[in-house]
């Protein structure tokens, strides 16, 4: 497949993880946990996570196919395109799994999750596994594609992100993300969701007042 077929078929599994894969996730964590604000910050930041630790996994490879192919190829002007050949032809030897397993632990020790004792992340290894296999294959594009970074509080932006239903539509900030904005370079291919809160500008006010 060319780079262009393959980026467009990574964008429709982008999307359909966020338009189905990401309610069924929801729907597994409602089960133990009934605030619907804490079951979308989870999701949120496994998919996070999963690119995170998706991208360090493919630096991984990509090193080691390097030392692989440089008896062979080592000075030669197709190296790089020997590479990135081998590493297209062969992203089922990623290792998902342990990815999962990666995100899993981190999301252990996140202080922006607060949640049952009962609830195991676990619940989301098949979500968090097809994150980070669309997030791996990703960087085998030309250019790669990453998400956006967010953070709570960030002036919303409407070229990346469109306010989830539940929104104050005259709010100005990020009250919590729902989905990451998928990047090419610093250009937004494909909108993230977020949610806008009035009450929580006018809470960050008065903490700024306070501190002042």
């Amino acid at each position: 497949m060319s780079n262009v077929a393959r980026k467009a078929a990574l964008l429709s599994r982008f999307s359909d993880a966020y338009s189905q894969a990401r309610l069924d996730a929801q729907c597994l964590l409602r089960r133990c946990i009934d605030k619907a604000e804490t079951v979308q910050r989870i999701i949120y930041i496994a998919t996070v996570e999963a690119f995170h630790v998706a991208k360090m996994a493919f630096r991984h490879f990509k090193i080691r196919v390097r030392k692989t192919l440089t008896p062979n190829y080592g000075g030669s002007n197709d190296f790089e395109n020997a590479v990135s050949e081998y590493i297209i032809c062969h992203l089922d030897l990623y290792d998902s799994v342990s990815s999962v397993n990666d995100v899993i632990r981190a999301m252990n020790v996140n202080p922006k999750i607060s949640f049952p004792p009962e609830v195991d992340f676990c619940l989301l290894s098949d979500f968090i596994q097809e994150i980070c296999c669309i997030a791996f294959a990703m960087q085998s594009l030309e250019p790669p594609l990453d998400i956006a970074f967010g953070a709570d509080g960030e002036v919303f932006n409407d070229t990346k992100y469109r306010r989830s239903y539940d929104s104050d539509f005259t709010a100005p900030l990020v009250y919590y993300h729902v989905w990451p904005a998928l990047m090419e370079n610093d250009c937004v291919i494909m909108k993230g969701e977020a949610v806008t809160r009035r009450g929580f500008l006018e809470f960050s006010e008065s903490c700024e007042s306070v501190s002042k």
